[in-house]
């Protein structure tokens, strides 16, 4: 008898303790879902396409209710991908293919200054958001919350080696304690209307609230993606306190953030790790906090579903220099690797619609 070869699950998903619990009873259901994190991670974004397709597509779209769209970096503009479409999920889905494709036609030669990079990045922003600005923040159904940090100290600058000393403070300082970053960086949250987060009390780090409008969409969104050394840091978000902003991800990475809500927490992810930190990458013993993500159900690919993809991973933004001179063949494999992503959106409905998706996750 031949042998049958059956393909290997595309996506891992972890749960929190309650979560778990909820969905062994009852299913994943769209009714139940109120907050989405997006983490930082550059061009990884664009790996999982297929998986935000199908949650923003057709999953949550079942059921209508509003929900918390927290992001950083990366997940701060595909949040506004989707909060631009309002409340019709084949602009919220053209939206995201939008950005990935934006992305992936990006040309970033050697020896480009940051000040280049902010300036084709804010390029970028204006042809993702086009007119939607005041979309994008008075969505009655996607609440966006945008992750930025403010750098005082060595941080506010931009020249290499007074950023360069900053950094390796902050480096230093993580590997004995992540707290010591509270020297360095202040989150700030940007967000519109008076109502609350879902978010218990923020007591880690000096936290500052920014009124989000349509003025300062844009200013916030490249705040919250500006690496340090890549991009420069944004001077004076409009309505926020006076400071040098940067990316949110190098304090919340991941956002191992305190959620509270009476929902599921649903987190489409590049991985099925939840790093605190920007600074925390190599430190494989400092990882999310159970308590804090107890109602949460990470999905991200499987390690068999990115041995796959070319180089065995998600693109990243080592691709620019591993295509340093041949853009058309990054363009090519990162394609490739948006293509593959349908498998991750497929499996998930599929997990859904069969009842498996219990069945299938392990522990957070």
């Amino acid at each position: 008898m031949p042998a049958i070869h059956t393909r290997e699950p595309a996506l891992t998903l972890r749960a929190g303790a309650e979560a778990r619990e909820r969905i062994r009873m009852a299913g994943l259901r769209a009714a139940d879902v109120s907050v989405l994190p997006g983490a930082a991670g550059g061009p990884k974004a664009i790996g999982i396409l297929g998986l935000d397709r199908a949650i923003f597509g057709d999953f949550l779209p079942r059921f209508q209710r509003p929900r918390t769209l927290i992001g950083a970096s990366i997940g701060s503009w595909r949040f506004a991908a989707v909060a631009g479409g309002g409340n019709h999920p084949a602009r919220m889905t053209a939206n995201l293919e939008r950005l990935a494709d934006l992305y992936t036609r990006q040309r970033f030669p050697a020896g480009i200054t940051p000040r280049e990079v902010s300036h084709r990045c804010a390029a970028m922003l204006a042809d993702l958001l086009g007119d939607q600005d005041a979309a994008v923040v008075e969505n009655p159904d996607y609440r966006l919350v945008l992750v930025v940090i403010r750098s005082p100290g060595l941080m506010r600058r931009d020249g290499r080696l007074g950023l360069g000393l900053g950094l390796a403070g902050v480096i230093g300082g993580n590997l004995i304690s992540r707290r010591s970053l509270g020297l360095f960086m202040e989150r700030g949250l940007a967000y519109p209307g008076d109502e609350s987060l879902p978010l218990g009390p923020l007591n880690d780090f000096g936290t500052h609230r920014i009124p989000l409008d349509g003025d300062n969409l844009r200013a916030a969104l490249l705040a919250s993606a500006a690496i340090p050394m890549v991009l420069e840091g944004v001077r004076d978000i409009p309505g926020a306190p006076t400071g040098v902003y940067r990316d949110g991800g190098l304090l919340d990475y991941h956002l191992d953030l305190p959620y509270d809500t009476d929902g599921l927490v649903l987190y489409p992810h590049f991985t099925d790790r939840i790093i605190p930190g920007w600074f925390d990458k190599p430190l494989r013993w400092r990882n999310g906090n159970p308590r804090r993500l107890a109602r949460t159900l990470l999905v991200s690919p499987s390690a068999d579903y990115l041995a796959r993809l070319p180089h065995g991973k998600l693109p990243d933004r080592t691709d620019f220099k591993r295509y340093l001179g041949d853009d058309a063949g990054r363009e090519r494999s990162w394609r490739h690797a948006i293509d593959e992503s349908r498998r991750l959106g497929d499996e998930f409905l599929e997990l859904i619609e069969t009842g498996k998706l219990a069945d299938r996750m392990m522990d957070l």
